[in-house]
């Protein structure tokens, strides 16, 4: 008997529910960012921003992409860094000694190989590289838009208090835009070090980022 096909949803759940967290949390972000900022402009004596316009400003900008590059900073790394070393006992860590599947060499002649394999040449190159890349450049693009958007607010400031704004230049010279970054990035860096290393003697069943229950400590890999 053919077994009953799982819903779309089984097969995607774990997508939406992670997409739809997010735009949840963005909304929320937002909402509570206008407020933020309109109480800041308010005690700055400027004009109150409506919500949309809101959107396109400095402030919403600089705190979204504050966030957003550290966590692709922090994917960027993980992919990478994976590759060559090593944490005995780590769910997350290749093994020691042998080599594993994703040490593999591609093979063109599977079936289900997606194009790129099948072409070979710089295609392939590309996209054997290709997670981390486009972690790279999404942490790129995220950086730009944290520092767009924490200098656009910068100046908007500036010019509320009857100070002169600043030229871009000028405003990476000032610790605000490399505090907000680094405060992000030092939090992305323990998260990942706290897996690596509770994953040794801690487990979860039934979760993928843990190792079976009864898994030695120092057995390392899923």
């Amino acid at each position: 008997m053919k077994k009953e096909e799982k819903s779309f949803f089984y097969r995607n759940s774990l997508s939406i529910v992670f997409v739809s967290l997010f735009f949840l949390a963005l909304a929320a972000q937002a909402f509570f960012g206008w407020k933020e900022h309109n109480q800041e402009l308010n005690d700055l004596g400027g004009q109150q921003m409506a919500f949309f316009p809101y959107l396109e400003s400095g402030h919403f900008f600089a705190a979204t992409f504050e966030n957003f590059q550290s966590e692709f900073l922090q994917m960027a790394l993980y992919v990478i860094l994976t590759i060559s070393l090593r944490q005995i006992g780590s769910a997350e860590s290749k093994d020691i000694v042998k080599s594993e599947e994703v040490d593999r060499e591609p093979d063109p002649t599977k079936p289900d190989a997606p194009r790129a394999v099948k072409r070979g040449g710089w295609r392939l190159l590309v996209y054997q590289n290709s997670l981390a890349l486009a972690f790279i450049l999404l942490f790129i693009i995220s950086w730009a838009g944290h520092l767009y958007g924490s200098f656009a607010d910068y100046n908007q400031e500036q010019v509320l208090k009857n100070l002169p704004a600043k030229t871009l230049t000028e405003f990476m010279k000032e610790p605000l835009f490399w505090f907000e970054t680094f405060q992000n990035w030092q939090s992305e860096f323990l998260s990942v070090a706290s897996i690596v290393i509770l994953t040794i003697f801690l487990r979860q069943k039934g979760s993928p980022e843990s190792k079976p229950v009864d898994a030695g400590h120092m057995e390392t890999g899923k």
